[in-house]
């Protein structure tokens, strides 16, 4: 039976984050006090709209942009979806997108179901990954076309953590006078980010992944880049996003940003070594387990482990039982028995697959409970095997 007063190990950082204490401190006022809507025109709203504008700086300097280039949207998804679709009313003769076969589901649901439009005939170039999850960087160009709208890559991989060369592939759109979006919202804060030394046009970015709260988003529009409102309504953010802004989350969008510029070379070394230790300590002491993502190339806080012949489900219901939360890398919990499309399009096998368990760390994670997890998941996995008669036949 499970100890309620255990503390929990919280490995699933690239699912959500834990809301900062600053970030709360700051947000708080927004949501109590100083509660004016910024478009108002008295005193007591301008404590809103400098709030407002104050934040968007801070979100600016995490990425290298200008304030001015900054929209505030709901969520990631949001971002990458007006991006897309301004893309697509902008140019309406071109019938292209390139993406990849490893995106997220909110670019990889919108390009699946933009294809399936009635009425116009949207063809989608879906690249290939590597084993290791990296890109062949000669298929990209060989896709690109003169009705190509758009380009929308990823910056990091959600799952795997691996890294594309964005800005590398933005240049060549941009040769092409193809328009580039990336959904960096698991690399946004992890690695440095310098938006004016590259040629990307969108970029996405989503609070709850970096110690902000939930149902606030940014999409960095390019300045002089074409952009159609996604969602039309009142004049908010310079007419570019209608509704009421989300001042307090807002607030702590910025505030948040402003510690990641703080924590990024905790993130690159402290994180990272942690992440090393629990990457190289399972599969030293796991027989028959694989990383599954290039070994250099990835996000500071991100291990995507497969263990054969056992199911990821399982071994989350065992962690579960020690208080420990990760992610796996199927996508059995959404009621489907397929393994991810990630690792299906890496080419991982059928039998590794099914058990791949996802550990993304943050600053707040201890080598203390690096060490539990390298005492705890071992067993698990020699006690799964032993009721697995798959394992008894390949071991």
């Amino acid at each position: 039976m499970m100890n309620a007063n255990k503390p929990i190990i919280y490995m699933d950082n690239n699912a959500t984050t834990a809301i900062a204490p600053e970030v709360l401190e700051a947000m708080l006022p927004y949501l109590q006090e100083y509660y004016g809507n910024p478009s108002s025109m008295y005193d007591f709203a301008t404590h809103s709209s400098s709030a407002m504008k104050k934040a968007r700086g801070q979100v600016a300097a995490l990425i290298g942009a200008t304030p001015e280039e900054i929209v505030f949207t709901s969520c990631g998804t949001e971002s990458d979806s007006t991006a897309i679709f301004s893309a697509l009313r902008r140019y309406p003769e071109k019938n292209h997108i390139v993406t990849t076969r490893v995106e997220h589901p909110a670019v990889k649901n919108l390009c699946d179901n933009i294809e399936n439009l009635t009425g116009r005939k949207y063809h989608i170039t879906h690249l290939q990954v590597s084993a290791d999850g990296t890109l062949d960087m000669q298929q990209y160009k060989d896709s690109l076309t003169d009705d190509t709208a758009i380009v929308s890559v990823m910056w990091a991989n959600n799952e795997t953590g691996v890294l594309f060369p964005v800005e590398e592939m933005a240049r060549i759109a941009n040769e092409r006078g193809i328009l580039f979006h990336t959904d960096a919202v698991q690399a946004v804060g992890k690695i440095p980010i310098n938006l004016k030394e590259t040629a990307i046009d969108y970029l996405a970015l989503s609070g709850h992944k970096l110690h902000a709260p939930k149902g606030i988003g940014v999409l960095y529009v390019r300045k002089g880049t074409p952009y159609m409102p996604f969602l039309s309504g009142g004049h908010q953010e310079q007419g570019r996003r209608g509704g009421t802004e989300n001042v307090a989350s807002i607030v702590a969008l910025g505030r948040a940003c402003e510690l990641a510029v703080a924590n990024m070379q905790e993130e690159n070394t402290r994180v990272r070594a942690l992440r090393d230790k629990l990457e190289n300590g399972l599969l030293a002491s796991i027989p028959k387990a694989l990383l599954n993502g290039h070994k250099t190339m990835r996000l500071p806080n991100t291990a995507n482990i497969s263990f054969e012949y056992v199911e990821g489900e399982a071994i989350l219901l065992h962690l579960n039982q020690h208080h420990i939360c990760a992610s796996s890398g199927s996508a059995c919990t959404s009621g489907s028995l397929e393994p991810s499309h990630v690792l299906r399009a890496m080419g991982v096998p059928f039998t590794a697959a099914h058990g791949s368990i996802r550990f993304s760390l943050s600053p707040y994670n201890t080598e203390a409970e690096v060490d539990t997890v390298l005492e705890v998941l071992p067993k698990i996995i020699a006690n799964l095997r032993n009721l697995s008669p798959f394992w008894e036949e390949n071991s």
